[in-house]
């Protein structure tokens, strides 16, 4: 029965998402209004800020509202992935029979194998689809955001991968309690793991949700429901295995799609790059999207290249300080997240371990400079306006570029490659939040139940359990979550999840690894500080929404507009278009304020890590001097010998 169990969901999921289109096909297309808060729905990397998007110049209102898929091609993409991921989880799941098996698939990872998941686990739906929309939108800022993570990961090979394999065990809780107070160490260590995978879930959970929707014309809670019915049955079935090979299975694809349309793109632009970058320059359409969607000039400036702008930073990340804030919640964040922290204990040993981070880190940085190729393809063939038009945060770019590569819209090459493109796309979702949910079941599980409240005395079966048991109740919560947080503006979210783990994690980790005076009140206090700063500046960020902020754009527009018509000039219909917009934007937002009750935003920073990681540290440092423990430090140098030699580290597990 448990091995056809999962085949009986999917088959129950699939037929209910079927029978859910159909009524969807008579219902009005949403409106591109309503998938504002896609944007950032995959990830920190499509955080359109609202004003710009209510912006977005008149050509976008004649593009279509959403893309137009072959569902029967579309579907039966899908259900292919679908299948051969849940055959690995029946053979997973054979093969997961203790605490170790679920956790870290037993150790028994090889580098190799783990450098392809952790590509998998990293390259969510916010890099294919929103990096390059970014790109597409807003430019070479967009390029900033993908060099991020390859920094990330070069600090984890450099200072981090070889002694958190050796000094852990299953969860961050495992490294930080091996010479503090398990109890406290380990609740402020689940707490944060939860508070981090929660908001990087939830954006998932509505970007999949809001994908699904947009492609197949199915109900957004169903398609919340079908993806969190999915990643339950991956992660309580098959644990870490079945996660690992469908992170591997889902880089591939990914990489695959990436490579072929890169080359595509390069093709349209006769295998010169130089020759890429003057087209993007002399596009009209950016001309006019920089000048209009982006600059907010109403008429064009005297001097100014609005293409050449587009080339330039600045016209998403207008501050310095918000560049080196981003910076730093990249490359500490990436170091600080728990779902990534787990890989390293997958794999046999530390050799392992560094030999994963460099598979990853190249695969990673060459698909990087791919969405750079993706970006400005679309934001050539298929126009800012247009991608603007079908979603505001430009996460549809991508399926939009694959679909004109491939054909064009009704064509049998577009409509295959779009099937494709979407499958791997929807691949890329699944893996992700099957190692999110991992991550916070293992906190709660591992850390919580077993070592707080069984104070470590509980079986293996027990263990493996309680581990499946508190899985399908996160699952569970994402799919609630992800259902109450459709029309929220989840850019914030996203931000919240790199802010607390560059914050509140990573100064703990390093810390307690390498500071010999380090203790329990350090721990606590640096997690604790860092993630209520991370939150509270994010909530007062510009990362949220500020309806006066937006009728004050809108009143420069209309002012500027009415002006040139009061001193009898004729109007073009693009002025006309953009004047009705901002009269509209006015309108409907002049009254409002934030989800904090602001009027304007009281930190200027869209990424609030060049304040909340100092803080981190600081209140680690001085809670650690506070309350000094001597036992904590005589312990130090045990830990450091563990950690550079091996010594004492769990074998893999032979299957």
């Amino acid at each position: 029965m448990k091995r056809l169990a999962p085949f009986c969901i999917a088959a129950l999921l699939m037929g209910s998402a079927a029978f859910a289109a159909e009524p969807a096909k008579q219902a009005t297309a949403p409106p591109a209004s309503t998938v504002t808060a896609t944007a950032p729905a995959t990830a920190p990397t499509a955080s359109v800020p609202t004003a710009t998007a209510k912006s977005t110049a008149a050509p976008a209102a004649a593009a279509p509202a959403k893309i137009k898929t072959n569902k029967a091609i579309t579907l039966s993409m899908f259900a292919l992935i679908i299948l051969a991921t849940l055959g690995v989880v029946v053979w997973a799941a054979k093969k997961t029979q203790t605490a170790a098996d679920y956790y870290t698939a037993g150790g028994g990872i090889t580098g190799i194998q783990n450098g392809w998941a952790i590509t998998g686990d990293v390259v969510s739906a916010a890099s294919f689809l929103g990096m390059s929309g970014l790109i597409s939108l807003y430019g070479i800022d967009g390029f900033l955001y993908s060099t991020g993570p390859i920094l990330g990961f070069v600090t984890i090979l450099l200072l981090m991968a070889e002694p958190l394999r050796n000094a852990g065990k299953y969860t961050m809780g495992d490294i930080l309690c091996f010479r503090a107070s398990p109890k406290p160490v380990r609740a402020a260590a689940a707490i944060s793991t939860v508070a981090v995978s929660t908001f990087y879930l939830l954006a998932q959970m509505v970007g999949a949700g809001k994908l699904m929707q947009l492609l197949l014309d199915i109900p957004y809670k169903v398609s919340v429901i079908g993806v969190g019915t999915l990643l339950i049955i991956y992660v309580v079935f098959g644990g870490m295995k079945a996660t690992t090979w469908v992170q591997i299975i889902k880089a591939a694809l990914l990489l695959s799609a990436a490579v072929v349309l890169s080359i595509l793109v390069a093709v349209k632009a006769g295998m010169n790059p130089l020759r890429l970058f003057a087209d993007v320059v002399n596009s009209g359409a950016v001309q006019d999207h920089v000048r209009i969607a982006v600059l907010k000039h109403p008429l064009p400036e005297a001097g100014l290249d609005y293409g050449k702008r587009f080339l330039q930073p600045g016209l998403f990340l207008k501050n310095p300080l918000d560049q080196i804030s981003l910076g730093l919640a990249w490359v500490l964040g990436a170091a600080g997240l728990p779902h990534i922290m787990m890989r390293f204990f997958t794999v046999p040993n530390a050799k392992e371990a560094r030999k994963s981070i460099r598979i990853s880190v190249f695969l990673m940085g060459a698909f990087f400079i791919m969405t750079t190729f993706l970006g400005f393809g679309a934001a050539i063939h298929i126009t800012p306006q247009k991608v603007a038009a079908m979603d505001k945060g430009g996460n549809m770019a991508t399926l939009m570029l694959a679909q004109y590569l491939g054909g064009g819209e009704g064509s049998i090459g577009g409509d295959m490659f779009l099937a494709f493109v979407c499958a791997v796309a929807f691949a890329t979702i699944l893996a992700v939040v099957s190692g999110l949910v991992l991550a916070a079941s293992a906190a709660i599980a591992h850390d919580i139940y077993v070592n707080i409240i069984k104070n470590g005395k509980a079986n293996q079966k027990e263990q493996v359990r309680t581990a499946r048991l508190t899985s399908l109740v996160v699952g569970a919560a994402a799919i609630v979550m992800g259902i109450a947080a459709e029309k929220e503006n989840i850019v914030a979210l996203v931000a919240l999840a790199f802010a607390v783990a560059a914050s509140g994690n990573f100064p703990v980790i390093i810390l307690s690894l390498f500071w010999r005076k380090f203790n329990t009140a350090g721990i606590v206090s640096g997690i604790v500080v860092g993630t209520i700063a991370a939150i509270g500046l994010v909530l007062v960020s510009p990362n949220m929404t500020y309806p006066k902020k937006i009728a004050a754009d809108a009143k420069k527009v209309i002012d500027t507009l009415e002006k040139k018509q009061a001193a009898g000039e004729i109007l073009a219909e693009k002025d006309l278009n953009a004047l009705n917009k901002a009269r509209t934007d006015y309108t409907k937002n002049k009254d409002g304020k934030s989800i904090m009750g602001l009027d304007n935003p009281l930190f200027p920073l869209k990424n609030p890590g060049i304040v909340s990681v100092p803080l981190g540290f600081l209140a680690a440092i001085i809670g650690c001097l506070a309350f000094r423990d001597r036992r904590a430090e005589e312990m130090f140098d045990e830990i450091y010998v563990r950690q550079n030699t091996g010594i004492g580290i769990a074998e893999a597990i032979e299957h």
